[in-house]
């Protein structure tokens, strides 16, 4: 199957580790990790940089497998959680930058017709994540 808004067909991914224990050289507890996503969500930080932050610096290949839960609950159940999906944002951050493009460029037709694919994706998700129940009926 293709890509939605892409020529590409590939298959390519990365593959999941199969088990799912922590890893036997890890050392780090559960409560620390929660420690730290906790402090780097104070500092503004988003779930995906969270995550990047703790592979790299701290050594902590999936939060999953040492706490139990995702990056986006742990910061839920300590009410740290953006208040939308971060999907969501940076599609919404990515057409008000189209936006701005075509305000000074009028006549670039690809950005408008990328806007339209950008938009249309926003609505999409935004249409799931309000029947999942993340986002309120009446937002827009």
């Amino acid at each position: 199957m293709g890509r939605m808004y892409c020529a590409g067909k590939g298959i390519s991914g990365s593959a999941l580790p199969y088990r799912r224990s922590p890893p036997s050289w890890l050392k780090t507890s559960t409560d620390e990790v929660v420690d730290l996503i906790c402090k780097n969500a104070k500092k503004g930080l988003s779930p995906a940089q969270i995550g990047l932050i703790l592979r790299d610096s701290h050594g902590i290949p999936k939060v999953k497998s040492v706490t139990g839960n995702k990056i986006v609950r742990i910061l839920k159940a300590n009410g740290l959680a953006p208040e939308i999906p971060e999907d969501l944002y940076h599609l919404i951050k990515k057409s008000v930058t189209i936006r701005k493009h075509m305000e000074r460029n009028r006549k670039d037709k690809d950005s408008k017709y990328r806007l339209i694919l950008v938009e249309s994706r926003i609505h999409r998700l935004a249409r799931y994540y309000k029947t999942a129940g993340q986002l309120p009926p009446n937002w827009k």
